[in-house]
């Protein structure tokens, strides 16, 4: 085993990435509404020794409900269900800033650490889109900048109140009557633009300190937050050279926050499309894509770039597109589609081809050998520390990833074959934070 080790998130989406994944004859779609299925996807995640697996959720409902397989359970509620028939894999959920109230989010993610024995994650959005703010009394969003000074307050609040318990508050002293030491629980009396919250928790401290810090976006302002907080980075490229660009940029401004560079893990995106031969790869791709309904592909396409694409005709380049400080959107996603429709000069009709299969994220078509290939070259030259798995139909892809793709990582010395530690944070490499109280304390 290499002293720099791979990590594997397996991304859960319903019954696969590709957006017609649930028209395939290898799916299932009323398994979208049933807690057994995400149950058997983690657990083949987990016979395959990944790091965890991911939820992704949103505030409102996204594409077309018509064409759209749009059931979808809470993520921390679901995950909490996970837990009870795992036992080692990392559990991380998506929950944004700008929807919810610190303190009830810190209260969940601090639950779910502690029903799952040290395993929870929080993958932090600040939700773009003005359909989201409308479910939560506002018709309008955030600007983009706003979004990320709020994000940064809130998680300041959060990892305080994570912290208001210190590690021994607990006494539970029957014979005296003491069950904590209140001078180990403090108060955070926090006030500042967003937020007015008192403390402490009303929860002990979690097994892992603080569940693992994950942040998605990869914007400037998104990059400048990352470097602060997160511990992993979940990211998309098209290309290797954008990857290792990114990757580059991070790393430095996290060592220029006087973080090391290694504490912060970058994961791409990657729709495996695996054949036993390339050909046989290709066609399943090509059978999906058949699949995409124009019109819903449109409307999501139109979503997640914040450009209204519905009137322009399917067989026509795509027109230019507004400067990136037009968007008030998901800005990173924005440029990827943007570059990509320009450095190919492609259709409206290619470009939904392109991003059917993962909405931005790179899909590479294979054998299990040429997907290992990939995966061994982007995180051996700079591009990647991990990947964010996302087969393209569950669970028929995640399995067969776990068993042809897995093995071939271990032979290669890349992956682990064995876990080595019981939290989330172990699996990373990286350690349980000291609480910020606790230091003051021995002052």
């Amino acid at each position: 085993m290499s002293t720099r080790e791979l990590h594997l998130n397996a991304f859960l989406m319903g019954v696969g990435h590709h957006e017609a994944a649930w028209r395939h004859p290898r799916t299932d779609p009323r398994a979208l509404g049933e807690v057994a299925h995400f149950q058997h996807l983690a657990r083949i995640a987990e016979r395959g020794t990944f790091d965890s697996v991911f939820l992704a959720d949103g505030v409102q409902i996204w594409g077309d409900v018509r064409h759209t397989a749009a059931n979808r359970f809470e993520p921390i509620t679901l995950l909490t269900a996970i837990s009870q028939a795992t036992e080692r894999i990392g559990l991380i959920a998506t929950a944004s800033t700008g929807f919810s109230e610190p303190y009830n989010l810190a209260r969940l993610f601090s639950s779910l650490d502690h029903i799952s024995g040290g395993r929870a994650g929080w993958n932090i959005v600040t939700t773009a889109g003005d359909r989201s703010a409308q479910n939560f009394n506002r018709e309008v969003n955030f600007e983009h900048a706003e979004r990320y000074r709020r994000a940064d307050e809130f998680l300041d609040v959060v990892t305080a109140l994570w912290d208001s318990w210190e590690d021994d508050a607990l006494v539970v002293d029957r014979e005296s009557g003491v069950f904590a030491e209140d001078a180990k629980v403090r108060e955070i009396n926090h006030k500042g633009r967003f937020f007015s919250v008192r403390g402490p928790l009303n929860a002990v401290r979690s097994p892992q300190g603080h569940p693992l810090l994950v942040q998605a976006g990869s914007s400037e302002d998104g990059k400048a937050f990352a470097s602060a907080w997160a511990e992993a980075v979940f990211t998309a490229h098209q290309t290797h050279g954008d990857a290792t660009a990114f990757y580059a940029d991070l790393k430095r401004r996290v060592t220029a926050r006087g973080r090391a560079a290694d504490d912060v893990k970058v994961l791409p995106g990657i729709v495996p499309v695996l054949g036993g031969t390339e050909a046989e790869a290709r066609a399943l791709a090509d059978e999906l894509d058949g699949l995409i309904i124009p019109v819903r592909a449109v409307r999501q396409l139109t979503e997640l770039i914040g450009v209204d694409l519905t009137d322009h005709p399917l067989d026509e380049r795509l027109p230019e597109f507004p400067p990136v400080g037009h968007v008030n959107g998901a800005r990173s996603r924005f440029e990827l589609v943007r570059d990509l429709a320009h450095r190919e000069r492609l259709t409206l009709r290619q470009l939904l081809g392109r991003l059917g299969g993962g909405r931005g994220h790179q899909v590479v078509a294979g054998t299990p050998e040429q997907i290992a290939d990939h995966i061994g070259r982007w995180f051996t030259t700079g591009a990647a520390d991990g990947f964010n798995v996302m087969a393209p139909l569950l669970p028929s892809g995640l399995a067969d990833f776990v068993d042809h793709v897995v093995p071939l990582l271990r032979a290669r010395g890349l992956f682990r074959t064995e876990y080595t530690g019981r939290t989330l944070r172990e699996h990373y490499g990286l350690p349980r934070p000291a609480g910020r109280y606790a230091a003051t304390a021995s002052l």
